[in-house]
């Protein structure tokens, strides 16, 4: 197996020589190519037993060890594959064809679809307004030779749904796709970069890719580059069905359908959106500064008179600089991490778990309520974050830190990234006294109640009781300050089952 210093390229072919790219020049040599046997047979060509297997088997042959070793937020990886069953599989996911039964459902241009053509460098977008209606797509399709471009079709497509679904509890982070559907001898878009990681999969037809040197490498914001900024091309290859591309956010790119073949349609799928450790610090910097405050005068005091009219600022920063030190040293100690909107909103933005036939069953519990000598396990662990931020009581109007857990069984898929959706959190807050018991149950395949690290039995009881509410919901009863208290009607992930 042969790596170039910019790509790995695993292919069926023998070596191809350099030959003249669309504008005449020469393009680089493929690199070495090896043959790669068929992934797995054609009825599982994916392996969805859990997120882990997922991607193992979706950058198949290589081995999740290796990508992140070598290419993760480094390098592309090509893998061009000669696989019936995995062309065939890749086809089932997204078809030109698909799109008139989608119009009939209801899509609308901007929302759901853009129709666009790269003319002269520059994105010009043909949208009209409005409901999306078929027969004026496959013109401008077949007639302006626009590209058109499908937004989430996950919220459709039940297997789209199923991948990104795994890769979500894979990545711990939002997975979004896109299709693109593009006319021979037409492209969509000029060069750009994203801020997100890319996974490409050609699903129909053949697509032509140039990828070029990142100008702002782990780029945080998209942004189109001109084509005599870019340079040559490091990489140029053609994708056919079956094939998988991925490349680091950054990596500027541009790809077209070669003249004189069908139509190409490839979704592209991508995750790692504002999840850096620079995300991860800003997130966590306010719950810092905001507890630390509460310990620490120096914090409380207030700033120099006029200083918001200042010009000059070193001082400030002297002083600022000093307090970032403090912040550290507490950093150090600290054992829950506060204030984590970054987890909340994984929480609440993700796809709820794949499921065929009833939605119910995800939540409802199984078996008897469970007694002290019952055990309790977590269901749908992917699915729950568990952190810790500030509760203000409306009764008396104090101010303390709670643990909350946020899952995502009762999600809609419909608006699954869609940006501009309102959207809500499900979950259950606890006092600090329960976090002990719930890392317990978080960290066990299964649990005794009358194991869990609470004071007294009923707080364990209560721990583990969940019945059916209203709505097809479920409702968790815990005890909070002496008191029966119906927390929130959630769906809580736990389930018992008597020992």
């Amino acid at each position: 197996m042969f790596a170039c210093p910019h790509c790995l390229v695993l292919k069926t072919a023998m070596p191809k020589k350099a030959r003249p790219a669309g504008d005449g020049k020469e393009q680089g040599p493929v690199p070495k190519q090896v043959k790669v046997e068929a992934a797995c047979g054609p009825s599982s060509p994916l392996n969805f037993d859990s997120p882990s297997g997922l991607f193992e088997s979706f950058i198949s042959p290589i081995k999740t060890e290796t990508f992140f070793k070598e290419f993760w937020e480094q390098k592309p990886l090509l893998i061009q594959r000669d696989d019936p069953a995995l062309a065939t599989y890749y086809q089932s996911l997204f078809r030109l064809s698909d799109l008139k039964s989608l119009c009939s459902w209801g899509i609308y241009y901007g929302r759901d679809v853009n129709v666009c053509r790269c003319v002269h460098g520059k994105k010009k977008v043909l949208n009209k307004d409005g409901r999306v209606h078929f027969l004026q797509l496959r013109q401008d399709f077949d007639q302006k030779r626009a590209t058109i471009q499908f937004h989430q079709p996950q919220r459709f497509k039940d297997e789209l749904w199923r991948i990104q679904e795994k890769l979500e509890c894979y990545f711990g982070s939002l997975v979004g796709s896109n299709v693109y559907i593009t006319p021979a001898g037409a492209q969509g878009l000029p060069p750009h970069y994203d801020d997100v990681e890319v996974f490409i999969l050609q699903l129909e037809g053949e697509k032509h890719w140039r990828l070029y040197q990142p100008t702002v490498p782990l780029a945080r914001e998209y942004s189109v580059e001109a084509e005599d900024r870019i340079g040559r091309p490091t990489h140029e290859f053609t994708l056919k069905p079956g094939d998988l591309l991925y490349f680091p956010r950054g990596t500027i790119h541009q790809a077209d359908t070669p003249e004189g073949l069908a139509h190409s349609t490839h979704v592209t799928i991508s995750t790692y959106q504002s999840s850096s450790w620079g995300d991860f610090l800003l997130d966590t910097i306010s719950g810092l500064v905001f507890d630390t405050a509460k310990a620490d005068v120096a914090l409380r005091a207030g700033i120099p008179r006029q200083l918001l009219l200042q010009a000059e600022s070193t001082a400030v920063a002297t002083r600022l600089s000093g307090f970032l030190r403090m912040l550290a040293d507490r950093l150090e100690g600290t054992k829950e991490l506060p204030s984590a909107d970054m987890k909340k909103d994984f929480a609440m933005n993700r796809l709820p778990p794949y499921y065929m036939g009833d939605r119910a069953k995800l939540v409802a519990p199984g078996g008897q309520l469970p007694g002290l000598d019952s055990t309790v396990r977590l269901q749908f662990r992917d699915h729950v974050v568990l952190t810790v931020g500030p509760y203000q009581d409306p009764s008396d109007e104090t101010r303390g830190e709670m643990v909350y857990v946020y899952h995502s069984l009762r999600n809609r898929r419909d608006t699954h990234m869609m940006g501009n959706e309102e959207t809500e959190s499900y979950g259950l807050r606890f006092p600090l006294s329960y976090m002990d018991a719930l890392k317990q149950i978080w960290n066990s395949s299964a649990i005794s109640v009358k194991d869990l690290k609470l004071t007294t039995d009923e707080e364990k009881q209560n721990l583990g009781f969940f019945y059916p509410g209203g709505g097809g919901g479920l409702e968790f009863k815990m005890n909070i300050q002496g008191h029966n208290t119906l927390a929130f009607v959630i769906g809580l992930p736990l389930t018992s089952r008597t020992s």
